[in-house]
């Protein structure tokens, strides 16, 4: 597939991939995520996607019970495809990428390979709504949506560009925040699951009003 390629559905994109498990990590379709790669076998992942022609690859997180303590946990089974859109090569052996969202997926099996890096068979089917931009926007609840940000904001000191807040489209505005907001890997996997762009708006307030009922998060972070 060639530059400035368009996925109309899930027949334009692979059915088996490159998975990069990372706990914690939110990508959604249309969304924008940087990686800064540099274990030899994420570098080995890049090069053989970028050679492949679709340049892309699953996000996905781990199992979080336990993630950390095991070389090969296991997956978690719903991730998002992204295509790199961006890359430079940093001269001391790393990648610095943006991944771009295109639609989110269902593990099938995890393949048996020689890569370093792990590949998946994977499915689209429940999420062909992923294809369509902007899908679902009208029924989002801007209102209440903004009124926890602010809310959230304000708890945390948060510094906000309320004027991008404002101009997005409700689409832009409610990925941009699930993949932003520092909730924990249970809460992302939660948004990337939620069927459709006004759950995850819900979902998203409901986080983030418990959060504020906790005590909020670290003050130092800034939303953009």
């Amino acid at each position: 597939m060639g530059m400035n390629a368009v996925y109309n559905g899930a027949e334009d994109c692979p059915q088996v991939i490159p998975v990069f498990p990372l706990v914690g990590a939110l990508l959604l379709p249309r969304g924008q995520m940087p990686l800064n790669i540099f274990e030899p076998r994420y570098l080995a992942m890049v090069d053989d996607a970028l050679r492949s022609g679709h340049r892309t690859i699953g996000m996905v997180q781990p199992e979080p019970e336990h993630g950390r303590q095991l070389a090969t946990p296991g997956l978690l089974q719903v991730g998002c495809l992204g295509r790199i859109t961006q890359f430079a090569e940093t001269g001391d052996d790393r990648y610095i990428l943006t991944l771009t969202g295109i639609a989110r997926f269902r593990i099938v099996d995890e393949l048996s390979v020689t890569t370093a890096y792990r590949q998946a068979r994977v499915s689209y089917d429940e999420f062909a709504i992923d294809f369509t931009a902007r899908a679902g926007e009208d029924e989002v609840d801007r209102t209440a949506l903004l009124r926890a940000l602010r809310a959230f904001a304000k708890a945390n000191s948060l510094k906000i560009d309320w004027k991008g807040v404002n101009e997005a489209p409700n689409e832009a505005l409610v990925n941009a925040l699930s993949m932003m907001c520092p909730f924990g890997p249970r809460e992302k996997q939660a948004l990337l699951e939620a069927q459709s762009l006004k759950s995850r708006a819900e979902v998203l307030v409901a986080i983030t009003e418990i959060e504020l009922a906790r005590g909020g998060s670290d003050p130092e972070t800034t939303l953009q």
